[in-house]
């Protein structure tokens, strides 16, 4: 029987999304732009063989009209290849996933528009008066790399948490593991999702830290993201109902709510992601799903705005790519994607409108061209088909054209 492994490469956009403009993004690329940023550099063009191999780059050029600097040659995929645009409004974390498997998001998320002084005070108040806190520090939009270096000394000497948001429809919560306490602020995020209600937010993140004020502050993989749960039955689901079972490596089982999720495996960082996913390929049996999200493309080099580096994360994952071809077996699906934009080269530190790629590659499954798709939810009725499910509510299936 079928199996299925979808990888999601968080934040690898492909470009032109064709409503970008009405995010800002018009000209957002960011894989073309990391290609450039590194064939110009010393380091010299990127090197992904294996999913140069995949098709990757001739999605991209599929969604520019544009070749990738240092892909001018590339050979003929080995696999199936595309792009897909997004259906939902918004660039989030959240819609994204929820449309890939099946589910196209009809209510935008809410946002806070208000880059100072963002946060309606009657949710902050709620917030102090419940949490027991003295305070807030934030209250803006911010890089969370950036606030933290700015405010995490008076954090610590004050005891407020520091409360931030980006354009994308989130609440994030910056505290000291020590100093604040892990558990603190994982409650504390509990309670602001509840408190969200009215506003209709995505997700609350935590976002824990060490260090102190001499040495820096830095993050710890103890992150956690308490995402409102999808509104209808994802592909997640309809695996379960079917007796099969999800695996769900790293995030994926937050951004999900936990729904349709059978067993789930934490992991910080992406050779840790990536030990967990054969880790879990091992142990799944017949109508499995495992779903990883590769998160440190997103949050460690596209939010920082590091092309080298996240051009440097790409070869490391295609380096290790072939050892998950290795151990696919005949009626093994793999998939990769994207769920999101974040262009390392664009202005400020949010997300990008933009397309992304969908490749699928199994033993027997022949290469060919997918084209280009008009919602990411083609992705999780492909999976459904491999996997003998019902159709889903959403998507056309990239296996049956």
């Amino acid at each position: 029987m079928a199996r299925a492994i979808w990888l999601v490469l968080d934040s690898l956009g492909v470009g032109n999304a064709p409503d970008a403009a009405a995010y800002g993004d018009a000209g957002a690329d960011t894989f073309g732009h990391i290609a450039g940023a590194c064939a110009a550099a010393a380091r010299g063009p990127l090197r992904l063989p294996t999913l140069t191999r995949m098709g990757l780059p001739q999605a991209h050029a599929l969604a520019t009209g544009q070749v990738a600097a240092g892909f001018e040659a590339a050979p003929a995929p080995a696999a199936l290849w595309g792009c897909m645009a997004e259906r939902a409004c918004g660039k989030d974390t959240p819609s994204g996933h929820w449309e890939s498997a099946g589910v196209v998001l009809e209510r935008p998320f809410g946002v806070f528009e208000a880059t100072e002084t963002t946060f309606p005070p009657a949710l902050l108040e709620a917030l102090i008066e419940r949490g027991t806190l003295p305070g807030v520090l934030g209250n803006c939009h911010a890089s969370g790399t950036e606030i933290m270096a700015r405010l995490g000394a008076e954090h610590v000497a004050s005891g407020k948490p520091i409360v931030y948001t980006s354009a994308d429809s989130v609440l994030q919560i910056a505290a000291h593991e020590e100093h604040f306490g892990l558990g603190r602020l994982l409650e504390l995020c509990q309670l602001a999702r509840e408190l969200l209600a009215p506003w209709n937010i995505g997700r609350v993140i935590a976002r824990p830290f060490t260090g102190d004020a001499a040495s820096g502050f830095h993050r710890t993989g103890n992150r956690r993201d308490y995402a409102l749960p999808p509104p209808a039955p994802t592909l997640l689901d309809a695996v379960c109902a079917a007796a099969g079972e999800v695996i769900a490596v790293g995030k994926i089982s937050d951004i999900f709510a936990a729904r349709g999720v059978s067993r789930k495996l934490p992991a910080s960082g992406h050779d840790a992601l990536f030990d967990a996913t054969l880790q879990a390929l091992a142990q799944a049996g017949d109508g499995a799903l495992v779903a990883t999200n590769f998160v440190d493309f997103d949050s460690v080099y596209g939010h920082r705005r590091d092309p080298l580096g996240y051009g440097a994360a790409l070869e490391h994952f295609d380096a290790r790519l072939p050892e998950l071809l290795d151990v696919l077996r005949n009626g093994d699906l793999l998939v990769l994607s994207a769920d999101h934009g974040c262009d390392p080269t664009w202005p400020g530190s949010d997300h990008t409108r933009e397309c992304v790629p969908l490749l699928a590659f199994g033993p027997g499954l022949a290469p060919r061209a997918l084209g280009r798709r008009d919602s990411f939810a083609d992705l999780g009725q492909g999976i459904a088909t491999h996997l003998g499910l019902p159709p889903l509510a959403a998507g056309r299936s990239f296996l049956m054209d």
